[in-house]
């Protein structure tokens, strides 16, 4: 069985350091990336990219305790970094909220494009019924990511379904970016985003809570009565 390698002593860290794993765990990504198309977003894949790189089986179960899934996040986590990256080029401040949202989407957009063979397999294997928690688990952490920068900063129910609607424009975009390419994603996300700014637009005139202010009012009159003049 072949030992797990260890960096030089002089570095203060080995195998069983975190950032040794943190290290390895980028090394494994990127040789799954290469062998993905292959191989398909498996355990085979799992236990050639850590065969690759001198892992052992026990050192594989430490690593990516998860397998598949779990290289699967560090994937969807390094693409959600690279998105980052791109947009801290562009001043959020300049742009109205809908193009902020275009911007941070297409970032993402481009992100996953990359290496799109392998990244095909990965969305396959996300796509999986077993795997729907995973990935609604992701998509949700990267709208959230993506309404942060673009300034967000509600904390009632505004938070959530802002992001469970990004949420919703994400996977059908990543999908058509891979698949159909760039100009099919970016036509599709704007037809959501006009969509979801005249929903915006039209809550805007409503006053949602009045049902409630009135049943509680109802509700107070009953328990104590009229106020008097």
């Amino acid at each position: 069985m072949t030992e797990a390698p260890h960096l030089p002593n002089d570095t203060g860290t080995g195998a069983d350091s975190p950032d040794w794993a943190d290290r390895m765990e980028q090394t494994v990504l990127d040789t799954a990336i290469q062998r993905a198309p292959d191989l398909g977003w498996n355990a085979r894949l799992v236990r050639a990219a850590c065969e690759a790189n001198g892992l052992s089986l026990g050192d594989q179960e430490l690593l990516l305790p998860n397998g598949a899934r779990d290289l699967a996040v560090l994937l969807w986590r390094r693409r959600d970094d690279q998105a980052m990256a791109a947009l801290d080029a562009v001043d959020p401040a300049t742009l109205k909220i809908r193009e902020r949202i275009a911007q941070a989407v297409s970032a993402r957009l481009e992100a996953g494009a990359a290496d799109a063979a392998a990244e095909k397999r990965a969305a396959g294997f996300l796509a999986l019924p077993t795997n729907a928690d995973l990935a609604a688990g992701l998509t949700w952490a990267t709208a959230d990511r993506l309404w942060r920068w673009a300034g967000d900063t509600a904390t009632d129910w505004n938070h959530y379904s802002k992001r469970a609607i990004l949420s919703g424009i994400l996977v059908p975009a990543m999908t058509m970016r891979l698949f159909d390419g760039r100009t099919a994603a970016e036509a599709f996300v704007a037809r959501r985003i006009e969509n979801v700014m005249a929903f915006e637009k039209w809550k805007a005139g409503k006053d949602f809570d009045a049902p409630l202010r009135k049943m509680t009012e109802t509700l107070s009159r009953m328990r104590y009565g009229a106020r008097s003049a």
